[in-house]
């Protein structure tokens, strides 16, 4: 074989070495544009991950486990919860809004995601854009309540000594930026009433010092102080929502003392990465809605939590937190509220 016949050789075995590589790269391409169809409808074939931005224990953590377990059974895989607390949460919604559209990490928010893009310098997401809003779970309003020792009747009437002796009534709050603290600076505000504002590394230490008559007044979410209310360790004074909360039917309401214009609420809401296929995220809002229905998880919601369960539409989540973010993200700017 002469040179030339080689080098023809040569070129037709490249010719169908680089047909053989198109044809693959075709191949390729049509099982990449296949593969989210086919992962949507076989979803899940692996563990799904809840993130949840509070400590194990604390908080909701129970619930939000309490859930894991029906969704386990529900959709036949693994679901497990991993806790990423610290800086109001933000650190474990960073975590989830940064995670793969996939399917398989979720995470749980609570009311100080609508303050945090107001209160954070350097959000490392948007609350908005990088995340998917699949539910509104359930909500409670805030509690106001007194130490033991105190007399006051209702909360108007700490109002009026608070007014009367300026600074001299003390306050707790779960820290700064939490919902507790910025419906403080809004009364404050509004009525030119100033307590004596104490921040709390949580609500647990809060009730402690509360029950041992080491601060005079609290503010946070029902949940936090139902259980010391109702051994009588605390006493309720007033609840921030519109109505009576049904855990604490005999504690009036901001609006039944004749003090107006403050609605604030703790909640909760389930959250996916911006970009999770709708098919899956409709799947997980309709086992949502099972798992709450159940008795023990409504039991647990309703007389163990004190919130009022929601399970809400993808939609009213939305709009729920545009609110909520507007109202508040007001109050920390008009009051240069910093984070501790």
């Amino acid at each position: 074989m002469n040179r030339r016949d080689i080098r023809r050789v040569a070129i037709g075995a490249c010719a169908k070495a680089l047909l053989a590589m198109g044809i693959g790269l075709v191949a390729l391409t049509a099982t990449a544009q296949e593969w989210p169809v086919r992962t949507v409808q076989e979803w899940p074939v692996r563990t799904v991950q809840i993130i949840v931005p509070v400590p194990a224990g604390g908080g909701l953590d129970p619930f939000a486990r309490a859930i894991a377990a029906k969704l386990t059974d529900t959709l036949k895989q693994r679901v497990v919860v991993d806790n990423k607390p610290g800086a109001s949460g933000s650190i474990g919604t960073a975590f989830v809004a940064k995670s793969a559209a996939d399917g398989y990490t979720f995470g749980f928010v609570y009311d100080t995601h609508a303050v945090n893009p107001a209160l954070i310098a350097r959000m490392p997401y948007d609350t908005i854009k990088d995340l998917a809003h699949v539910m509104l779970v359930g909500r409670a309003p805030l509690l106001v309540v007194a130490n033991p020792r105190l007399t006051f009747r209702d909360f108007a009437e700490a109002m009026g000594a608070a007014r009367a002796r300026p600074d001299s009534i003390s306050i707790g709050f779960p820290g700064n930026g939490s919902v507790g603290h910025l419906a403080l600076l809004q009364l404050a505000r509004q009525d030119g009433v100033r307590f004596n504002h104490v921040p709390y590394k949580g609500g647990g230490p809060l009730v402690q010092d509360l029950a041992g008559s080491q601060i005079d007044l609290g503010i946070a979410g029902v949940p936090n102080m139902v259980a010391a209310v109702k051994g009588k360790l605390i006493r309720p004074l007033a609840v921030t929502s519109d109505a009576r909360s049904a855990a604490l039917p005999d504690v009036p309401t901001l609006k039944e003392q004749g003090i107006h214009g403050i609605t604030a609420y703790t909640w909760w809401g389930f959250v996916a990465p911006a970009g999770t296929p709708k098919a899956i995220l409709d799947r997980v809002h309709g086992a949502l809605i099972g798992a709450i229905e159940t008795p023990d998880l409504r039991k647990m919601l309703g007389e163990t939590l004190a919130m009022e369960a929601i399970a809400s539409s993808p939609e009213a989540f939305s709009q729920f937190l545009a609110g909520e973010t507007a109202v508040w993200g007001k109050v920390v700017r008009e009051n240069n509220v910093r984070p501790e």
